[in-house]
């Protein structure tokens, strides 16, 4: 059977040459480490994941929690999470809360503890600071996605500010009677992003001197299905109907497209409709968004999170700022005279 020594021969450099160039730990060449994967390419040679950790103290796992795989916005950081630890020779141990509390405390207090990760990725959960004491106490660095968290590196959008930019939009085009699909009160637990995005439609209006009536704010689930049942209702009164639509996210945004179709208005001719993500489907129906990119989040946490497994000074407890674009396409124009 093919050995690290036999690597070594083949590639002229040392076993602990050959055992950091393979595992990733400390420094060797660029020439070296590809002569070394050349040598176990050639050789046929696999490292032992336990060997490897039990000489660098290292599993080569990260752990990812997020709320929920099946909303949009999470799938998104998740596959992208995994394409970058792929990448760099990691494997990802990914822990889905199903948006049930009691999964929270267990994965936070039991399973991540337990598990053999280097490290971890939270995504759109606030975690306490008994929550985060407890990982970082046993070694396991913190990289978050969804909003700043105490004593670690995070990445994230300015939910308010996002929220402001989306409403200015349809104000700029001239539009005064702006309704709002937000979150439900049970999206507020971790960074309350509906309501936050709420106080950002509302902080635009007040600046531009506008109201809202209260029959033109109303919640959902950030879902689709959340989006149409919420704008049938929304947009059903004729006489008290608003021409555009600030919607929460783009899976709402969709929502919305689709009641006004429902209901014979033609977007944006009779209804303007804009929302936060990015969402593929947005373009294909023409939706105007504020992108977030959270495919570029989930990179940027791991390439971070990596360097700080191998530089553990290098941690910088601030959250940095997420990309966002406004992306005008054709749910959007000036209301009909």
């Amino acid at each position: 059977m093919t050995g690290i020594k036999d690597v070594a021969r083949r590639a002229g450099v040392s076993t602990a040459t050959v055992s950091r160039a393979l595992s990733g730990n400390g420094r060797v060449s660029d020439a070296a480490r590809t002569r070394v994967q050349d040598a176990a390419r050639e050789l046929g040679f696999v490292a032992s994941s336990t060997a490897s950790s039990l000489a660098s103290g290292r599993h080569r796992n990260i752990g990812v929690v997020v709320p929920s795989v099946a909303r949009w916005y999470y799938s998104q950081i998740v596959d992208s999470v995994a394409a970058a630890l792929l990448r760099a020779g990691y494997d990802l141990t990914l822990y889905n809360l199903n948006e049930d509390p009691t999964h929270r405390e267990s994965v936070l207090s039991e399973f991540l503890l337990r598990q053999r990760c280097d490290g971890v990725i939270p995504v759109s959960l606030e975690l306490g600071s008994k929550e985060l004491d407890q990982l970082l106490a046993v070694g396991k660095p913190v990289v978050g996605i969804g909003g700043p968290l105490s004593g670690t590196e995070t990445y994230s959008v300015d939910d308010r500010e996002i929220a402001a930019l989306a409403t200015e939009h349809l104000i700029t085009l001239g539009h005064r009677r702006i309704a709002h699909i937000g979150g439900h009160e049970t999206d507020e637990k971790d960074f309350r992003i509906g309501s936050t995005r709420r106080h950002g439609y509302a902080s635009a209006l007040e600046s531009a001197g506008l109201e809202s009536a209260d029959s033109w704010w109303v919640t959902a689930d950030f879902t689709i299905q959340g989006g149409l049942a919420q704008a049938r209702q929304l947009l059903g009164y004729p006489r008290d109907r608003p021409t555009a639509v600030f919607c929460a996210s783009d899976e709402m945004a969709i929502g919305a497209v689709l009641a006004a179709r429902e209901l014979g208005l033609r977007v944006p001719d009779d209804l303007s409709i804009i929302g936060i993500d990015g969402h593929e489907l947005g373009e294909a129906l023409g939706l105007t968004t504020v992108a977030q990119f959270p495919q570029e989040q989930g990179q940027r946490a791991v390439e971070r999170l990596l360097q700080i497994l191998q530089d553990p000074a290098s941690l910088q407890p601030v959250n940095h700022p997420a990309r966002t674009e406004l992306i005008v396409r054709t749910s959007t124009a000036a209301p009909a005279a």
